[in-house]
């Protein structure tokens, strides 16, 4: 019970950290993340979860490395593959070379080969923090690529490294050239048994579905497992598990791309599946750090032999070293010696959990019996490495990456427009891929609505687009109280039904919802979702549909509202607004086309209808995926999000207004 309690507690804390970073933003999520772990640590209410590493490796590590390699661009990675094993590979070696005998040499109690692995451990950079920074970080696209591919690498060069030194340090025996031979061996293996694994893995998916096993569940299920899977087996035969996991996410793309049309719903699923795990994942990795740093601590704080300051110290100097001898080694070999780019590769070189989970995998007892020299020391030593790097690049990078220009043109609108024009895409895309015989017609319409909308913004002038949306959806607003004001003056004269007035309200009434209050609509749409699930189910036989009398009412309503809608719009529109007030015009009179040429009729086809709506329904959440991943990789800052979400939700509006219309 009380595992089910301390799980249960950091779920709500990783929840508690993105509410804490919206009201602190300049505080990166993995510090508060790490910070509200602690406290868990610090409550007497619940039990001290002892971090196991073989555990760890294989419920965070794995996943984690798998979901990189699947999303990280191989062709980017191919381009940049000699500085990324130079960072990889070279990088480790020499931290090892020179971080170990400056530690033997600054703490002459932690002996040559416990200080190797130490530097050893300490040698892996963490993409997942440097990541979780990207909301206020805007990295050059190529150093975040070189970062990526450099984490997914160098975990596992970092770690073999790290098993030698501890190997050497327990036995105290080693060969240098048996451990060089090992770690090709190690690492070739890997590569080759994770795409091997990965390989069969897809050919038993394609196996199933000609089998006519399309079950999303099924094959989901089997994507989540698969690198659980191969990381285990990979360690089992004895070869890099992480490397296995890397390459097949990397195979899993390969395979991703070409048959992507082939299974989109799976795609979709997917998606958002993986969305949610790593959410979880990425949250409890820092949780859980911050869970141990208060034990790791105080067994230095109470142990007599250390002075509190010097510890500090030593950690001030290690991490000095680290960052020195990386920046040296970027603008040697890395970054075409630019000295700007040396420096932002230098401290986004965050260490992370994988330090952490190598450090407390030393064993306690060295042969013979006796203790693991300095085991404490060299795990407190690790988490304070840790916890300076993050802040560090969370205090330094922000600062260093601000770019007079491309803030400039952001205020211009003219990158928002170009990732609007993205989001779009992406939606396109969806439906273009669930397309089939039988939702042709509703797909094709729904495509054509997002070529014209493409067209409007691929053609639209450069300007201050965040003011046009915001000027644009208060001249919505104004258009939909004159509609509701025609409503109540037609029905009090009589000359509508009320049931067409209430239809009438209550579709305004959405749209207006949908513009101001996101989280208002969503509950909306799943009450209406409700009710009409109960009325089919009380009355399975019955559609109720308008008399042709009521369609007509509906019809001159809507049109006499549309001419009071834009006729109040151009009363109201001067050189400030000029744009927006164009813009909600000619959406009024597209309905109004679409009124007169007489597409509302009770012949419309129900089942057509439904198809439009799941179609939109997963086209918007695919548009919705692509802000929130373009926030992650540090492409869009949390202001161009908020003003992306409101362009989303200002089309949903549009679209249900135009389904109100239609059904």
């Amino acid at each position: 019970m009380e595992l089910f309690l301390l799980v249960f507690i950091m779920l709500g804390f990783i929840g508690l950290s993105n509410v804490l970073n919206r009201f602190v933003p300049f505080i990166p999520i993995p510090l508060i993340q790490i910070a509200l772990g602690m406290a868990i640590a610090l409550t007497p209410v619940v039990e001290h979860l002892e971090l196991n590493p073989e555990l760890f490796f294989v419920l965070f590590i794995a996943p984690l490395l798998f979901n990189d390699g699947r999303r990280t661009p191989r062709n980017e990675l191919w381009q940049l593959r000699a500085p990324i094993l130079l960072m990889a590979l070279g990088l480790v070696l020499a931290t090892v070379l020179v971080a170990g005998p400056f530690i033997h040499w600054l703490i002459p109690d932690i002996p040559l080969a416990a200080a190797f692995a130490l530097a050893a451990i300490l040698s892996p950079t963490d993409a997942v923090a440097v990541g979780s920074l990207a909301g206020r970080i805007r990295l050059p696209s190529s150093i975040m690529r070189l970062l990526e591919g450099e984490a997914l690498m160098n975990d596992a060069s970092g770690l073999v490294a790290f098993k030698f030194a501890i190997a050497a340090a327990v036995t105290g025996e080693f060969s240098a050239i048996g451990a060089t031979v090992s770690f090709f061996l190690i690492a070739v293996g890997g590569l080759a048994a994770g795409a091997l694994m990965a390989f069969l893995i897809i050919w038993l998916r394609v196996y199933l579905r000609r089998l006519g096993m399309e079950d999303v569940t099924v094959h989901m299920l089997i994507m989540i497992m698969t690198p659980f899977l191969i990381y285990l087996v990979s360690e089992e035969i004895g070869v890099s598990g992480i490397l296995a996991v890397v390459a097949a996410g990397i195979v899993h793309a390969i395979e991703r791309d070409r048959l992507q049309a082939a299974s989109a719903e799976l795609r979709i699923v997917s998606e958002s599946t993986w969305t949610v795990i790593l959410f979880i994942l990425n949250g409890l990795v820092f949780v859980l750090l911050g869970l141990e740093v208060p034990s790791v601590v105080s067994v230095i704080i109470e142990d007599e032999a250390y002075r509190n300051g010097i510890v500090i110290g030593y950690i001030l100097l290690i991490t000095a070293v680290l960052l020195l001898l990386r920046f040296i080694w970027v603008y040697l070999f890395a970054s075409g010696r630019k000295l700007q780019d040396a420096l932002l590769t230098s401290l986004s070189g965050v260490r992370g959990a994988v330090t952490l989970a190598g450090a407390f995998s030393i064993p306690l007892v060295v042969a013979g019996g006796a203790a693991f020299p300095q085991r404490d020391l060299i795990i407190c030593l690790s988490a304070g490495v840790i916890l300076l790097t993050l802040v560090l690049a969370s205090a330094m990078l922000p600062v260093l990456t601000r770019n007079p220009q491309a803030e400039a043109a952001e205020e211009e609108g003219f990158s928002e427009n170009q990732v609007q024009i993205k989001v779009l895409k992406a939606g396109l895309k969806t439906v273009r891929d669930q397309m089939n015989d039988d939702n042709r017609a509703a797909a094709l319409s729904i495509m054509s609505q997002y070529q014209q909308e493409l067209q409007w913004l691929k053609g639209k002038e450069q300007g201050n687009f965040a003011d046009i949306q915001k000027k644009t959806v208060e001249m919505r607003l104004l258009a939909l109280r004159a509609e509701a004001r025609t409503v109540r003056r037609e029905l009090e004269q009589g000359e509508i039904d009320e049931e067409v007035a209430d239809v009438c309200k209550y579709a305004l009434k959405q749209t207006e919802v949908a513009l101001t209050n996101r989280l208002k609509f969503m509950f909306s749409a799943v009450m209406l979702t409700v009710r009409h699930f109960i009325k089919k189910s009380l009355y399975p036989g019955r559609k109720p549909k308008w008399t042709r009398e009521e369609l007509e009412q509906y019809k001159e309503l809507k049109l006499q509202s549309i001419h009071e809608a834009v006729e109040e719009i151009k009363a109201c529109t001067d050189d400030t607004n000029r744009a927006a007030a164009m813009s909600v015009i000619a959406h009024y009179r597209q309905i109004e086309e679409m009124l007169r040429s007489e597409q509302i009729r009770p012949s419309m086809n129900d089942e057509l209808q439904e198809q439009k709506k799941e179609l939109q329904a997963k086209a918007i959440q695919s548009e919705r995926n692509v802000i929130q991943s373009l926030y992650e990789q540090g492409e869009i800052d949390r202001s161009m999000t908020g003003k992306l979400r409101m362009f989303i939700n200002y089309r949903e509006a549009s679209l249900f207004e135009h389904e109100t219309m239609e059904s």
